[in-house]
């Protein structure tokens, strides 16, 4: 049985983490587990670099309160600006093992005018879509995605094929 610590107590990474793991290695067992550890980015990164930043120290800090584990999986989930109008929402996951790390990027989705004026204001993503959506506590829920699609792609959907994708450098570790 095989351990993965999620550097989150959010129960939507935790099984976006899970459904990822046992899709790639159908073969294995596993047991997940949440575990809350800081980021040492901002409440709401802004651009690439500081997202994978964030999910690159989550996944770091997991390895070092459960060093006993198989894998740490690393997830934050971030903002670019696209000239003064657009905003895109995306996701960062990193997994690490002993020796090995995996990284992949979520797809992007341009945010609407209302929600981007507010993370200007200050507001992470999720609470200002709490506030245009009138809906709380989305971030272990829908997410923004599943709020913007009616749940055609709720936030669990969104994150799991970029865990599928960080997971490449374990299913093939003789190419990495």
């Amino acid at each position: 049985m095989k351990r993965v610590i999620v550097a989150s107590k959010n129960p939507v990474k935790i099984k976006a983490a899970q459904e990822g793991f046992e899709r790639m290695f159908e073969d294995l067992k596993f047991t997940f587990e949440g575990v809350e550890v800081g980021s040492d980015v901002s409440d709401q990164p802004m651009g690439s670099e500081e997202t994978y930043t964030g999910a690159f120290n989550r996944a770091s800090k997991a390895r070092d309160v459960f060093p006993q584990a198989d894998f740490w999986v690393g997830i934050e989930g971030g903002n670019i600006e696209h000239g003064t109008d657009e905003m895109e929402a995306m996701a960062w996951i990193v997994v690490l093992d002993e020796t090995r790390l995996g990284k992949a990027r979520t797809a992007g989705l341009f945010l609407p005018a209302k929600v981007i004026a507010l993370i200007r204001e200050g507001y992470e993503l999720g609470h200002a879509d709490e506030k245009v959506f009138g809906i709380e506590n989305t971030k272990q829920k829908m997410g923004t995605t599943g709020l913007l699609t009616n749940n055609a792609i709720d936030r669990t959907q969104f994150y799991v094929p970029a865990v599928i994708l960080a997971l490449i450098p374990f299913l093939k570790p003789e190419l990495y």
